[in-house]
């Protein structure tokens, strides 16, 4: 599971599991950073690389819940493998709502938190894959004129250059030029690639509404 530019932060006041946990992240080449409180990881810098978070329930504080609860309120979609020695059904429903990848019960299998951090890091890379590309959409967007923005989204919403000309009120050849101009700007070879370009843009504003 060699993975250098991964990071697994371990939230645990319990020094004991800290030591433990890090001789087996050592043995397979993972680093980790630790933190005996939730606050404390709150405080904390984090790289720009992959990472998941590796949380105790039941803390001094701030609870691994609850923390979960702060970071998904943020937009903070690291993923999330929960670890607990007092763990109950109800717990586990709460966390796994929420989106953890796993909730494990003290003790655990090692070859099961490496299987979860596994996935954990999957979703990150994914996650970050995804930012990436909605980034560069949201470039090319920012380069479209006001009108050609108004024309694209006639445009993905299926209707046809005549109707389009007919509501901007201009001519059918002039929706014909400003196609190939957002077609061209957002790097798009068909509609369908526009569409779904459109789609996203749509959805990180929705995100960007419901986080204000």
């Amino acid at each position: 599971m060699d993975d250098t530019s991964a990071t697994v932060f371990v939230v645990d006041d319990d020094p004991s599991i800290c030591q433990a946990l890090d001789g087996l992240f050592r043995s397979v080449g993972l680093a980790a950073r630790y933190f005996g409180s939730a606050q404390e990881f709150r405080k904390s810098i984090r790289p720009d690389a992959p990472s998941c978070l590796v949380l105790d329930v039941r803390m001094p504080g701030m609870s691994g819940l609850e923390l979960q609860r702060e970071l998904a309120a943020a937009g903070d979609g690291i993923p999330i493998i929960f670890i607990t020695g007092h763990g109950d059904i109800a717990m586990s429903v709460q966390a796994m709502k929420g989106g953890a990848i796993e909730f494990l019960t003290k003790p655990f299998r090692d070859q099961d938190l490496l299987d979860a951090i596994q996935a954990a890091l999957d979703r990150s890379r994914a996650q970050r894959q995804q930012s990436a590309a909605l980034a560069e959409i949201s470039r090319r967007h920012h380069t479209l004129t006001p009108r050609e923005k108004e024309t694209m989204a006639l445009v993905v919403s299926g209707m046809p250059n005549k109707q389009i000309a007919a509501r901007l009120k201009v001519s059918e050849i002039t929706i014909k030029v400003r196609r190939g101009q957002i077609m061209r700007k957002m790097q798009a070879t068909s509609l369908p690639g526009l569409v779904r370009m459109a789609e996203m843009l749509k959805s990180e504003d929705g995100c960007e509404r419901a986080n204000a």
